[in-house]
């Protein structure tokens, strides 16, 4: 049996009461972690509810493919990491002007198939797996596996692993049937529901994963982009991050 994740995903966010309508119009392009798929699509959402004048467009990746996108000048009014090592790029291209803000945490989990028939109850037990899915190696998620895997005195070979362009894809191959197992972001397991379980990974063995937002330099959109990072980092907004299983920054 797999050891059940301790958080909980609810089956709705409860939504503020809406004092007034913003006078906000024009575009926003958002360009965001695949991670916070789930929890992005939540807050652009009930953003619209208030800022009914800004027509939001969602671009989710891999923070590394966002990254190459923004400095190869693909438009975008934000940009929301996975790790801050992508924004730190962007800050020493240019691209970021200002200090990102850390809005929320992450931790890793292994994912497993429903029933965990191969019996994994550790890190160490990936050792023995025929194949495991990890993110690609320059990928937050795949920098955060390896960190995992050494702080578990555990080495894995390479052809024993199939590589994910994103946390989604890697987690897919567990539920496909192409890997035993997978390390991949805890709240990407509490999204998966019926397709894999989780299994949780002692703190001495796990990472805190930062996520951080900033404004791109050059945005056409620079009120409605503060207008969005000011509601990520309010109240309602990390109430709407701690039902998808986010941790407070």
């Amino acid at each position: 049996m797999a050891v059940a994740l301790t958080l909980l995903l609810p089956t709705a966010v409860r939504e503020s009461p809406i004092v007034e309508v913003s006078k906000l119009k024009g575009d926003l392009t958002i360009s965001a972690a695949t991670s916070l798929t789930d929890a992005f699509t939540e807050l652009a959402k009930q953003f619209r509810k208030v800022n009914r004048g800004v027509k939001v467009r969602l671009n989710f990746g891999s923070s590394s493919t966002l990254l190459t996108q923004i400095q190869s000048g693909a438009p975008s009014d934000i940009m929301a990491s996975a790790d801050l090592t992508n924004l730190e790029k962007l800050v020493a291209s240019g691209n970021v002007v200002v200090a990102p803000k850390v809005f929320a945490r992450n931790t890793m989990a292994i994912a497993v198939k429903p029933g965990n028939p191969k019996l994994v109850r550790s890190v160490a037990d990936l050792a023995s797996l025929p194949f495991i899915a990890l993110c690609g190696k320059t990928v937050p998620c795949g920098v955060y596996a390896s960190s995992v895997l050494t702080r578990a005195g555990v080495m894995i070979a390479e052809s024993k692993v199939t590589r994910g362009i994103d946390v989604k894809a890697t987690l897919s191959a567990v539920a496909n049937g192409d890997a035993d197992a997978a390390i991949v972001y805890k709240t990407d397991v509490l999204s998966a529901k019926k397709t894999a379980v989780g299994i949780d990974i002692p703190g001495t063995q796990n990472v805190k994963a930062m996520y951080g937002i900033a404004p791109i330099r050059g945005s056409k959109n620079p009120a409605n982009a503060k207008a969005f990072i000011d509601f990520v980092l309010s109240e309602q907004g990390w109430q709407i991050l701690k039902s998808f299983g986010f941790e407070r920054p």
